[in-house]
C-alpha cells in the first residue's frame, strides 16, 4: 500500500490550493487570493461597508415585499434576524399591523461590516440562523401544545427565552456561532408574523442567508476580501483583559514598573551605604 501524500511536497513547497486550479477571474469573488491583498484606508472600508449593506438590505426587501409568491404566504418584507422588525401590534394581526424594518442591523453589520471576524464567515451565517430558526420553531411548537392561544401568549417569554438560549448552546457545540442567530430562534416564539409561517420559516432564513451572501461575495471582493474562510470552525477570539479589570500589563507598562522598582531599590542601597558606619 502506498503510504499516504505528505502535506508538502519534497521540494518543500506547500501543496497547491484547490481554488487556484480555477481561473482567477472566478475565485477572486470566492475570496481566494495568490498573495494577501494590501490594506486599505479607511474610508475605503467604510465605503464598501456602507454599498455592502445598502445593496443586501434592499434585495432582502425587493425579494419578500414585492414577490406575490412570498406575499401570499405571509413571509414579513425582512426577517428580524437581517435588519430587526417591529410590530405594531403583534397581538391583534390585521393587514394594517405588518411587520416592517427599523433601522438596527444585525448580520448586516458582521458580513458587510467586519468581514474579517470569524463569526461574519459563511459556515456561521449559514449555519447559525438555521440552527437558531429550527430551534425556535421546534420549541415553540412544542410550548404551543398548551390549550389555548391565551395560554400561549402567557408562555411566550419562557419560548422566546428557551429557543434563543438553547440556540446559542447549539451554535457553540457545532462552531457555528453568530450572533443574530439568536434574533432568529427568539422570533420564532415571539412574533406572531414568523410564528405562523410555521416549519416555512427554515427555507425563508436559508434564502436571505443566500441573498445576503451573494452581495457580500461581490461587494466585499471588490478591493477587499470575503469570506477569509468557507468551512472552518468559526471560533471567536477572546478580546485581551484590561490590566484595569485584572489583565496582564503590557510588555512596555511591565518594564517600565521594573525600572521603577529597581531605581528604588538602588537609591535604597545607595542610602544605606552613606549612612554606614566605616
Amino acid at each position: 500500500m502506498n503510504p499516504p501524500s505528505p502535506p508538502f511536497s519534497m521540494s518543500g513547497a506547500a501543496k497547491v490550493h484547490r481554488l487556484a486550479r480555477w481561473p482567477l477571474w472566478f475565485t477572486r469573488w470566492l475570496g481566494y487570493r495568490a498573495s494577501p491583498p494590501p490594506k486599505r484606508a479607511d474610508w475605503v472600508v467604510w465605503l464598501w461597508s456602507f454599498i455592502g449593506a445598502f445593496c443586501g438590505i434592499s434585495l432582502i426587501q425587493a425579494v419578500f415585499g414585492h414577490a406575490q409568491y412570498f406575499i401570499g404566504r405571509g413571509v414579513p418584507p425582512i426577517i428580524a434576524s437581517y435588519v430587526r422588525t417591529s410590530c405594531l401590534d403583534s397581538l391583534h394581526p390585521s393587514p394594517k399591523n405588518l411587520c416592517t424594518p427599523t433601522s438596527q442591523g444585525a448580520s448586516a453589520v458582521l458580513i458587510y461590516g467586519a468581514i474579517d471576524a470569524p463569526l461574519a464567515q459563511p459556515r456561521a451565517l449559514f449555519g447559525g440562523h438555521f440552527i437558531g430558526a429550527l430551534t425556535g420553531v421546534i420549541i415553540t411548537k412544542l410550548v404551543h401544545l398548551v390549550p389555548t392561544e391565551e395560554r400561549y401568549l402567557e408562555l411566550q417569554w419562557f419560548a422566546g427565552s428557551l429557543a434563543c438560549a438553547t440556540a446559542i448552546v447549539l451554535m457553540q457545540m457545532t462552531s457555528t456561532t453568530h450572533p443574530p442567530a439568536g434574533a432568529t430562534a427568539l422570533l420564532a416564539a415571539v412574533n406572531k408574523d414568523v410564528r405562523d409561517l410555521s416549519w416555512y420559516y427554515l427555507p425563508v432564513i436559508l434564502l436571505t442567508s443566500t441573498l445576503a451572501l451573494a452581495v457580500a461575495l461581490l461587494i466585499n471582493n471588490i478591493q477587499r476580501r470575503y469570506p477569509v474562510f468557507w468551512f472552518q470552525p468559526a471560533v471567536s477570539i477572546p478580546a485581551k483583559v484590561s490590566p484595569d479589570l485584572g489583565g496582564p500589563e503590557p510588555v512596555s507598562q511591565k518594564s517600565d514598573n521594573a525600572t521603577a522598582v529597581n531605581s528604588a531599590e538602588n537609591l535604597q542601597m545607595n542610602k544605606e551605604f552613606s549612612t554606614s558606619p566605616v
